[in-house]
């Protein structure tokens, strides 16, 4: 096959693929007649109830256009000007969110924390804010963790883990959020509850993404905390999230989690992830960087190897010279899984051949 008749096979990112088609048809269903704005519509108190259902207790939802939307309002309504946010350093809020956490929090300081695959751990946090001198106001003091789930590389806290953070920031006194942008891709790994994963593991806000997992335009904020929600609410205003014509966003939202369709989307992505897991294992010189434990692959691969799947049609991010990142959408293909594969198996066996 002629590198011009090659099909396309895109594995940039799972937010390069189709929104469900059950969101567009909701979209229509709710585009009729009149209704209330600024989120005092039906769908939007609907939203509130069907949410509380999923996590099973009282919640304020609030529809965003974005992630990074979700997660600076999140962080600016629990972490005053001064305060130190902890974090991972390949987390989204820190790598590449242009400090939007720190301007919506009014100065809060992000503080990374040292982790393995993007996962924080314990004694890490623990070392971070042991750093400082508490009380003395020549320092940052501790105010919110952030925790990614499933994170930056892929991989998952278990609920043991979220707990021993989420039980460090307690003791510090510090207000606990989630980015949850593959939210549903680490609650399908895990196989708990929306409940389980959030504020029974002592998480107190959530940004709860949709977006990469076959959403449309709207991703969301669930606030576990009343208090919490109140404050929010200003925030949201004064960044220009509180929508005109509330709606449609709640509409998407709606029609995510109808007949579970948030859950078939993510078993979907990360069982391709799955399965380029079982196809690396006989493919030398493709070495693993993480864990693949929900729908994102990372490989430490020659530059070679890199353009002979370029040429080969294949898509994906090149992190580092040596680092190519894979990601699995929701309406990923087996044939295009399979393409994938051939082509690493092809390029890698040429690098290997060579150097004999």
């Amino acid at each position: 096959m002629t590198q011009k008749s090659m099909p396309i096979v895109d594995f940039r990112s799972d937010n390069t693929g189709r929104a469900s088609p059950a969101l567009i048809a909701k979209l229509a269903e709710v585009n009729e007649g009149t209704a209330a704005g600024y989120g005092t519509d039906e769908w939007t108190a609907l939203l509130q109830k069907r949410y509380s259902d999923i996590f099973e207790t009282a919640v304020r939802v609030f529809p965003v256009s974005t992630g990074t939307a979700a997660n600076a309002l999140s962080l600016g309504a629990v972490a005053p000007s001064h305060g130190a946010i902890y974090c991972t350093e390949p987390a989204h809020i820190s790598s590449s969110e242009a400090n939007a956490a720190g301007f919506f929090s009014g100065g809060g300081r992000l503080t990374p924390v040292a982790s393995t695959h993007a996962k924080m751990a314990p004694e890490a946090l623990l070392a971070t804010i042991g750093s400082i001198v508490l009380g003395n106001a020549h320092y940052s003091q501790p105010a919110a963790l952030s925790i990614t789930q499933a994170n930056e590389m892929g991989t998952v806290h278990s609920l043991a883990e979220i707990r021993a953070l989420t039980d460090i920031a307690r003791r510090f006194k510090m207000k606990v959020h989630m980015d949850g942008a593959r939210f549903a891709n680490a609650l399908v790994r895990l196989g708990c509850t929306p409940a389980e994963m959030t504020w029974k593991s002592g998480v107190d806000i959530l940004s709860f993404g949709s977006t990469k997992n076959g959403g449309l335009l709207a991703d969301a904020i669930v606030v576990f905390v009343p208090e919490i929600a109140d404050l929010l609410a200003f925030h949201l205003q004064r960044g220009g999230q509180v929508w005109s014509k509330g709606r449609f966003g709640a509409a998407q939202l709606l029609a995510y989690v109808e007949n579970d369709l948030w859950l078939a989307n993510a078993r979907a992505a990360n069982a391709a992830g799955a399965r380029i897991a079982a196809g690396l294992r006989g493919i030398p010189g493709a070495k693993l960087l993480a864990p693949i434990e929900a729908n994102m692959v990372f490989l430490d691969l020659p530059g070679s190897v890199m353009d002979g799947l370029e040429r080969d049609g294949i898509r994906f991010f090149r992190r580092t010279k040596s680092m190519a990142r894979f990601v699995c959408r929701f309406d990923v293909t087996d044939a295009e899984v399979d393409a994938l594969l051939a082509s690493l198996k092809r390029h890698c066996g040429a690098v290997a051949t060579a150097a004999q």
